[in-house]
């Protein structure tokens, strides 16, 4: 998403970054990798579906959240809509031929088909599609309840599905709305929650989590029963999930509730001050495409099918998404990577300078950074702020 301008101060400069939303973001790519390198240990262990179940009934939702934070609502400038096709569509033509390949020289069979996303790719076509619609979305009075009202409603139609992702990002555009609505009403700034922890909201925010982690271990059987998982993924219809009943609805309703409580909390721990892995999270476009890669062996030999013991293998499973995070997002690899990535195909548009590089550089995300190799004259600007 396009990162609104960043306010000047008294004497026209820009005010300072604000750490927050880069040590989220980077934290909640880290879940992203922790949430897909477990799922192979969940079949067999209590304690890796119990992680798995609280990492996915939150860490999506809060993505898409600080996604909606950094969205402009009002009409799209051409080169906003340039961006769409070179920092969303592009990359998904480009990771999606690479699945496709992929799949043919180790699986020998593959079926081309760019309206079903592989893998990971289907957040990109949610962020593509989030972006044209917020500017309809906020024309309307009270969003927020139309986008939760289409939220529910469409787990009862079976049509909408995987298809272009659009099940997935129906189910999850509430969460985007509302970052938005954060930004718009300047909630978060009125509430001095940028830069402040206090500490009684920190005690609650771990006793949030800590009673979420108990439900999800003690009940494990229950939440396995009643394949609490995929109803997680936003992806499926009520009846495909098992959900025939005519309040099926309201299971989706309390997991968007759910899901807010747990995302509020996640934002509340996070670190407000600057660390040495705080840029990261400008770079979490490259992590979240990149690290599905990595974990394919993982996935495709099935080493991690019956691995014992638990206690063992899923530490291990923690810190390696971490340092799979890290890594992925160092400068060396964003420098193999960029053309991929972030590419700027000039020939696509009739005007090439649409997709000429600029001095800052956007993560579809909404993270705004300023350029790697800065030209003379900006070599000490200050940051912009998020």
């Amino acid at each position: 998403m396009s990162t609104p301008a960043p306010p000047t101060g008294p004497v026209g400069t820009t005010k300072r970054r604000v750490p927050l939303w880069d040590n989220a973001r980077f934290a909640c790519i880290v879940l992203v990798v922790l949430g897909h390198a477990t799922q192979r240990l969940t079949y067999d262990s209590d304690f890796a579906l119990a992680l798995y179940l609280l990492v996915y009934a939150f860490h999506m939702p809060a993505f898409a959240i600080i996604s909606g934070y950094f969205s402009k609502s009002d009409s799209p400038s051409r080169r906003q809509m340039a961006r769409v096709l070179t920092d969303i569509v592009a990359p998904y033509v480009i990771f999606e031929s690479l699945w496709t390949l992929t799949k043919w020289i180790v699986e020998g069979q593959a079926n081309p088909n760019p309206t079903q996303p592989s893998w990971t790719l289907w957040f990109l076509l949610a962020l593509a599609i989030f972006r044209l619609v917020l500017p309809y979305l906020v024309l309307l009075r009270w969003p927020l309840a139309w986008t939760v009202g289409i939220s529910v409603l469409v787990g009862y139609w079976p049509n909408i599905d995987s298809t272009l992702s659009l099940s997935r990002t129906l189910g999850l555009l509430p969460f985007f709305t509302l970052g938005w609505w954060l930004r718009h009403h300047s909630i978060l700034e009125r509430l001095d929650l940028l830069r402040r922890q206090r500490w009684w909201v920190r005690v609650a925010a771990l006793g949030t989590f800590a009673a979420a982690a108990f439900v999800a271990w003690f009940f494990v059987d229950v939440w396995r029963d009643v394949n609490l998982r995929e109803w997680l993924f936003y992806d499926e219809g009520y009846a495909a999930l098992g959900g025939t009943e005519w309040w099926a609805g309201g299971v989706r309703l309390g997991l968007i509730v759910i899901a807010l409580v747990l995302s509020i909390a996640f934002l509340a721990l996070v670190p407000r001050g600057q660390h040495r892995w705080t840029h990261f999270g400008q770079f979490t476009m490259y992590v979240y495409l990149l690290h599905s890669f990595v974990l394919y062996p993982f996935r495709e030999t099935g080493i991690l099918r019956h691995a014992e013991p638990t206690w063992l293998w899923l530490p291990g499973v923690v810190i390696l998404s971490v340092l799979t995070a890290l890594l992925l997002a160092t400068k060396p690899v964003r420098t193999v990577f960029r053309p991929l990535i972030e590419p700027r195909p000039g020939w696509l548009f009739a005007d090439p300078t649409l997709a000429a590089r600029e001095g800052r550089r956007n993560d579809p995300t909404g993270s705004r950074r300023p350029r790697e190799t800065p030209r003379p004259d900006d070599r000490h600007p200050h940051s912009p702020r998020e």
